[in-house]
C-alpha cells in the first residue's frame, strides 16, 4: 500500500523474488502529491544522519545502475556532494546539529571517499558559490542526486513485466488481521495475502492510532527553482556539486546543479514548525511562499535570478528522532509499516525496498533493520 519512494521499491523487489504481489496507491504513481516527487533528490554515501544508513544507500546505488542498465532510464548522477557549515552553525541535517562532523565520522568508519575543505578551498574550487569566509566543508566525489519520479517509473514498470499487479488510483478504505491473515478494503476490490506492507508516507496517520504515542508528524515544505543568470559560470553536474548549507544563524537550504539545460537551480529551505495532514496540506504555492527561501540562499548563490520560476509542495513525514521507521504494525499483526521519512528517504529507497523484500519473505532481510523499530521510541519516553 503505496507506490512511492518504498512502495515502488518493494514491490519491483518482490517481484524480482517470484512472489505473488500486488501494489496499490490513491494516485498514479509517480505524481506529486506526496513526497516522491521534484526532478531530483540528493544522494551521498557518508550519512550525517546515522551511521545505520549507508548500507542501505549503497545498495540504492548498485540498483539504480542495474535499473538503468535494465530500462534505459537516467537514474542516478554521481556529481559530487558538498557539505558547508558556518562557523557556530550545523543547522543542517533534520534537527542534527553536527551534521558535518557526524558525516565526516561516517564517512571514515565506512572508508567513503571525501575531502575536508576550507572557505577558501571551497571558493577556489566552486565559484558557484560566496562564502563568508569562516566555514567548514565535506566534500564527498561520489555523491549527486537520483530521479523520484524515473526512478519509481523504472521500478514499477519492471515489477510489471516480472508480474506483479499495479492498482493506480484505488484508495485503500480500511485494513484488517485476524488469523494470520491481512484483509485490504479499497474503494474498488478487497484483497487478501498473509503479508501487507504499510508505505502510504503522510497518509500513515489514516492507518495509525497516535493517541498514545506521537509517532509521525507532517510538514509542507516548498521547492523552488530560480533561474541562472547569463553569462554565469557553469552550473551543469559535474562541475557544480549538490549541496547542504547549515549557516550560523539557524538557517539552511539545500540544492542541485543545472539538470537537463533547464538553466535553473533547484533549491529549497526546510520547515518543521508548523503540522499539516497529507489532504490539508495545500498544492499551490504562493509567490511569496516561493520567494521567501531567497533571502536565505540568494546571497549565497549569486548567479542566481531573484525571481522564482517554478516551484512546488512537498510533504515530510517526521518521526520524534527524525530517523525511520520500519516495524510490525502495533495493532495490525502481518503488516509491516514503513515510513523512511523525515525528509532524506529517497535515496535510501531501493536498497530499503531490497530489505524489505526479505523480510517479509524470509524473516530476514541483508541490511539491519533493527535500528528501524518502533519501540525505541517508548524506551526513550520511559527513560524520560
Amino acid at each position: 500500500m503505496g507506490l512511492g519512494a518504498a512502495g515502488a521499491a518493494t514491490l519491483c523487489q518482490l517481484a524480482r523474488r517470484g512472489a505473488a504481489a500486488v501494489g496499490i496507491d490513491s494516485h498514479s504513481p509517480p505524481h506529486a502529491y506526496g513526497s516522491t516527487h521534484g526532478d531530483t533528490r540528493i544522494t551521498r554515501e557518508a550519512i550525517g544522519e546515522g551511521m545505520q544508513y549507508t548500507p542501505l544507500v549503497r545498495r540504492s546505488h548498485a540498483i539504480w545502475r542495474e535499473l538503468e542498465a535494465e530500462t534505459g532510464r537516467d537514474l542516478l548522477t554521481q556529481c559530487g556532494g558538498l557539505i558547508v557549515e558556518a562557523a557556530g552553525g550545523g543547522a543542517a541535517g533534520h534537527h542534527r546539529h553536527d551534521f558535518l562532523s557526524s558525516t565526516i565520522a561516517c564517512a571514515n568508519r565506512y572508508g567513503v571517499p571525501h575531502e575536508r575543505l576550507d572557505a577558501a578551498e571551497v571558493t577556489a574550487r566552486f565559484p558557484q558559490f560566496r562564502l563568508d569566509g569562516d566555514e567548514s566543508a565535506y566534500y564527498e566525489p561520489g555523491a549527486g542526486f537520483v530521479r523520484p519520479e524515473p526512478c519509481v517509473d523504472a521500478q514499477l514498470t519492471v515489477a510489471e513485466r516480472l508480474g506483479a499487479e499495479v492498482r493506480r488510483d484505488e484508495r485503500v478504505l480500511a485494513i484488517e488481521s485476524n488469523a494470520g491473515i491481512v484483509r485490504v478494503r479499497t474503494d474498488r476490490d478487497v484483497y487478501e495475502a498473509p503479508r501487507a506492507v504499510l508505505a502510504v508516507g503522510a497518509w500513515v496517520e489514516d492507518f495509525i492510532d497516535q493517541r498514545e504515542l506521537l509517532l509521525f508528524r507532517v510538514y509542507r515544505q516548498v521547492l523552488t527553482w530560480f533561474p541562472i543568470r547569463p553569462g554565469a559560470v557553469d552550473h551543469t553536474p559535474g562541475v557544480m556539486p549538490v549541496f547542504i548549507w547549515g549557516l550560523s544563524d539557524g538557517n539552511a537550504f539545500y540544492g542541485f546543479p543545472e539538470v537537463d539545460g533547464e538553466r535553473t537551480i533547484k533549491v529549497a529551505t526546510e520547515q518543521l514548525d508548523i503540522t499539516t495532514t497529507a489532504e490539508a496540506a495545500s498544492m499551490d504555492v504562493d509567490a511569496s511562499e516561493a520567494q521567501s527561501g531567497y533571502a536565505v540562499f540568494g546571497p549565497r548563490l549569486p548567479a542566481l535570478e531573484p525571481q522564482c520560476q517554478r516551484a512546488v509542495r512537498c510533504l515530510y513525514t517526521v518521526t520524534p528522532d527524525a530517523n525511520f521507521v520500519v516495524d510490525e504494525h502495533p495493532d495490525l499483526p502481518g503488516v509491516l509499516l514503513v515510513s523512511p521519512c523525515s525528509g532524506h528517504g529517497f535515496k535510501h529507497s531501493a536498497g530499503l525496498g531490497e530489505a524489505i523484500a526479505q523480510l517479509v519473505t524470509t524473516g530476514t532481510s541483508d541490511v539491519d533493520l533493527a535500528p528501524f523499530r518502533i519501540g525505541r521510541f517508548s524506551e526513550v519516553r520511559a527513560a524520560g
